[in-house]
């Protein structure tokens, strides 16, 4: 399995992590919701379930962003190989390799760096469009494209 496959796949299972966690504090937390019964301390129990209800519609935003990340992944074809950088690509910069995908950030795989970063973030935007011997500078810091796979 290539380098790409593999981060592909981190990213996959990133995101079904994520997603599985939030579910499971949405349902904890409906469950709780649920279970409270009013008691005579009607003022306390209506910002028991305010504060519940406000735990719910957060993580549903959070399980909202996973999905649009499912979302990103599913338009990757990790097998692609361009000349110019796209989603899915592998850059290696004088600075770091990056895998543009979605922002996770900075991992380690064979004793390698990457950085996982989306085609929207700052650098990514940067980066887009780029090829092999192409430069830029960002924050600063000059940065010359390796190579693009």
């Amino acid at each position: 399995m290539s380098i790409k496959e593999q981060l592909y796949n981190y990213c996959r299972q990133y995101v079904e992590t994520q997603r599985t966690a939030i579910q499971k504090v949405i349902d904890d937390a409906q469950e709780a919701a649920n279970e409270d019964t009013k008691s005579s301390a009607g003022d306390k129990y209506e910002t028991g379930r305010e504060m519940m209800q406000q735990e719910i519609n957060l993580n549903m935003a959070r399980l909202n962003e996973a999905n649009r990340m499912s979302e990103v992944l599913d338009l990757i074809d990790p097998r692609l190989h361009t000349e110019t950088v796209v989603p899915g690509s592998l850059v290696a910069t004088s600075q770091g390799t990056y895998y543009i995908a979605i922002s996770i950030g900075k991992t380690k795989l064979d004793n390698n760096d990457y950085y996982i970063i989306s085609a929207a973030s700052p650098i990514g935007t940067q980066l887009k469009g780029l090829k092999k011997g192409d430069s830029f500078s960002f924050n600063s810091r000059q940065y010359t494209v390796k190579d693009v796979t």
